[in-house]
């Protein structure tokens, strides 16, 4: 037990000491978010500022300072008016004036002297309240006149978000148009240009996953991105138009994007779907079940209460996956994206506390901004995951490739190694049969010519074995030509020996072909197995010869098939005397009858044939079944 426990502590404190600097960083992170989001407000030319104005709302009229929370959330009939002043001289040099305003929401109508300069209402998309779209017009030079101009702002709004009116600044387009350039950049550009990347990661990623379905992480990504582009580019409808359902997939396209971040966190970091995993998607559902049959202003009530809260849900969900991760695996991947979640949801706070007025003088929203720049961001670094892995593909390919290649070289070599091997080895044993078989006829023929030389013996005695030797060479030279596999050539060369042969003794030899092709052909058939069945039928008929004192013998040549496959067939047979057989097949007499017939079983063994031997007072049978394919060599047959 006290070393279980001893392991748990050690786990924790690893744990503990990945934790720790993880949590630091991140708050490190978190300050740097909220000091950048401050150093990068663009500054506005504050010298042609106009921060005094008298509103009337609601049937009453009181002075007020720019920026400003309207106090009502729905006002599209009687909207709040704000009514002001600016300075204007003939005499100064500067032409063309503008009025600028940097934030509004949700639209507005600027007059100057009574007359209608701005409308922000054309530009569905400078209507959005999670947009910070400014707007800059041109003021007539003939609406101008010196001194004092009356400047009027309708603000209308239409929730369920309280109206806001930053400050108005009028002066010299010139002085003004470069703070307009500098917002539209930042808060119209630069989403455009993040969901324009969007878009098209989007696509490599459903590509990537139609081409890896079995990763399901790329086609999750891809939809997330797809509704971020559906919410970026779609412009909603502007009250009073009637709120169409596409203003309902836009309001249900945030939560339910958050939804699949998350869903995309599970199955990239291989966790285990939770059971009541598909709760996630049940706000963007409601919203957009809401938004299909509700009418305004009740689905972006609904998104205020649901979907924003919803977004933050999420993004505090993958703030502890990535966490989780980080002390898991302690890798480069999950570090990164749980920095870039902190980011998002320091933004998504940020805009959380303009929401609900605790940031009283601005109402910019960066969360969408720092949402797209992430699912950029982990889109940009999947498609390189993915591009890196087919790299390693292609690398590892051209490794196999060489590798094979280099095998390939290393076999052939190795193949021509075993080929003259087996040349040399063939050859080896050729030449150890043809000394054998050289040895045990030719060298015993020529020891007994010798030896009747030396003992004197008549000149017709030494004819005899000579003429033994002489024969028993030709054999081994018969034997080595090539036959093609076709043993009947040998057989007719063995036939005219046998003939020659048999003639001093009167015996008549009838050949017997049973089938017209003889025997079957045989490729693999080799020289020693020739010299084998040949000595068998030699010693067939010597021992008809001597022993039997035959008067015919009768040699037939048949092919046999038993459903197996053909087989060649030959049998000798005389009209001798015969022999008594053992039980064993073997002469019943130790004389030299069983030593040559020890020596035919021997033989028939070794080249694979079966040796039937059959021996009666009407004569004798020696026959021989080929097999259908003659083995390689004598360890063959055991």
């Amino acid at each position: 037990m006290s070393e279980i426990a001893a392991k748990a502590s050690g786990r924790r404190r690893r744990l503990l000491s990945r934790l720790t600097p993880y949590l630091l960083l991140q708050a490190l992170i978190l300050i740097a978010t909220i000091l950048g989001l401050r150093l990068l407000q663009p500054s506005d030319p504050e010298d042609f500022a106009l921060n005094g104005f008298s509103l009337r709302e609601d049937g009453a009229t009181r002075p007020v300072s720019l920026p400003h929370f309207t106090s009502s959330r729905y006002s599209l009939v009687d909207p709040p008016l704000y009514a002001g002043t600016f300075a204007f001289h003939h005499g100064e040099a500067v032409p063309g004036w503008s009025v600028f305003l940097p934030r509004f929401s949700n639209a507005v109508e600027v007059a100057v002297n009574g007359v209608v300069v701005l409308d922000s209402r054309r530009d569905t998309n400078a209507n959005r309240p999670d947009r910070n779209t400014p707007q800059i017009a041109a003021i007539p030079a003939s609406l101008l006149h010196d001194g004092n101009n009356e400047i009027t702002v309708r603000l209308f709004v239409w929730g369920p978000l309280k109206g806001f009116l930053d400050t108005v600044y009028v002066g010299p387009d010139a002085a003004l148009r470069p703070a307009f350039e500098t917002r539209t950049l930042l808060f119209v550009t630069l989403p455009v240009v993040f969901s324009a990347w969007q878009s098209i990661l989007a696509v490599i990623l459903a590509i990537m996953w139609l081409m890896r379905r079995r990763e399901p992480v790329y086609g999750v990504l891809a939809a997330a991105m797809v509704l971020g582009v559906v919410q970026a580019f779609v412009p909603p409808p502007v009250p009073p138009a009637t709120t169409s359902r596409l203003a309902a997939v836009l309001l249900a396209s945030a939560p339910t994007e958050s939804a699949l971040i998350v869903v995309f966190a599970l199955l990239f970091f291989d966790w285990r779907w939770p059971r009541y995993g598909a709760l996630l998607f049940l706000p963007g559902i409601v919203v957009f079940a809401v938004g299909l049959l509700g009418g305004p202003p009740l689905p972006r009530i609904l998104f205020l209460v649901l979907g924003i809260p919803m977004v933050g849900i999420c993004l505090l969900l993958m703030a502890s996956i990535t966490a989780t991760e980080v002390v898991r695996r302690h890798d480069a991947v999950s570090l990164t994206l749980g920095c870039a979640v902190t980011i998002v949801l320091t933004c998504w706070i940020h805009d959380m506390l303009s929401v609900f007025e605790i940031v009283t003088n601005e109402r910019t929203f960066v969360s969408r901004l720092s949402y797209s720049a992430m699912l950029v961001a982990i889109g940009a670094g999947l498609t390189w995951r993915f591009a890196r892995a087919l790299n390693q593909v292609d690398s590892f390919a051209g490794q196999l490739v060489t590798r094979v290649r280099e095998t390939e070289e290393r076999l052939k070599a190795s193949f021509v190694r075993e080929e003259a091997r087996a040349r040399a080895a063939a050859l080896a044993n050729e030449r150890t049969r043809l000394m054998r078989d050289l040895h045990d006829g030719l060298g015993g023929q020529l020891v007994s010519i010798v030896a009747l030389s030396e003992r004197g013996q008549e000149g017709a005695t030494i004819t005899d074995a000579a003429r033994a030797a002489l024969k028993d060479l030709r054999l081994v030279i018969d034997s080595m030509d090539d036959i093609g596999g076709d043993l009947m050539l040998a057989l007719g060369s063995w036939r005219e020996r046998a003939a020659m042969q048999l003639r001093p003794h009167d015996i008549a030899l009838d050949w017997r072909v049973a089938t017209p092709q003889g025997l079957p052909l045989h490729p693999e058939l080799r020289p020693w197995h020739v010299i084998q069945i040949v000595r068998i039928l030699d010693e067939a008929v010597t021992n008809a010869v001597k022993h039997a004192q035959a008067r015919n013998i009768v040699l037939s040549i048949e092919t046999l098939d038993d459903g197996q496959g053909p087989y060649g067939v030959i049998s000798v047979a005389d009209d001798g005397k015969g022999f008594a057989l053992a039980c064993n097949g073997e002469a019943a007499s130790a004389s030299q009858t069983t030593r040559g017939l020890r020596n035919m079983r021997s033989r028939a063994a070794r080249c694979g044939t079966v040796l039937d031997l059959r021996s009666d007072g009407s004569g004798t049978r020696v026959r021989l079944q080929l097999p259908q394919i003659f083995p390689d060599s004598d360890a063959a047959t055991g």
